[in-house]
């Protein structure tokens, strides 16, 4: 059975991870009615991925006898400056969800949860590539420069980065 402690904050976590589909699927909506497909359809399977966190999470704490909570919706911004701006947003977000999942571990060893440690040790992980892609994606796009033959450029390794993502399903 789960420390109340560790449950509250696993299901902080799943409050986190649920914002983060929701922001991503607003971000989607944006890049796709805004002519940028390509980031639309990573952003959508970025909000998918980010859905499948926290289910995992939601099952975890369920299967370890405590109660997963559904998480309030709290709407995501819906408008953004540009692509660049979104990108940039990302990865803010995906250090701080990063830096919350430092915490939810620090907790689990202060209450000497070692099967929750190990069981969170996949979203260190994850994390870690999650950072890594974002800084290469922003990378590229700083790379590229603003014109529009730069950002149409950009949009087709975003579809090639999209479609390998796909496969690797």
């Amino acid at each position: 059975m789960l420390k109340q402690k560790v449950v509250d904050a696993l299901n902080k976590q799943i409050e986190l991870e649920h914002f983060s589909s929701q922001l991503y699927l607003a971000m989607a909506s944006w890049a796709e009615t805004n002519g940028f497909e390509a980031s639309g359809n990573f952003l959508y399977e970025h909000s998918d991925e980010e859905r499948q966190h926290m289910l995992k999470l939601f099952r975890f704490v369920n299967d370890r006898g405590a109660h997963a909570i559904v998480p309030q919706s709290d709407q995501p911004k819906i408008t953004y400056e540009s692509i660049r701006a979104i990108y940039s947003e990302i990865l803010e977000h995906e250090i701080m969800i990063s830096n919350a999942i430092s915490e939810l571990v620090g907790v689990c060893i202060d209450e000497r949860d070692f099967t929750t440690q190990n069981f969170l040790q996949w979203y260190v992980a994850e994390q870690i590539e999650e950072e890594s892609l974002f800084r290469t994606v922003l990378d590229k796009l700083n790379l590229l420069g603003n014109d529009k033959a730069s950002l149409f450029m950009f949009e087709k390794e975003i579809e090639l980065m999209t479609n390998a993502m796909k496969e690797s399903e």
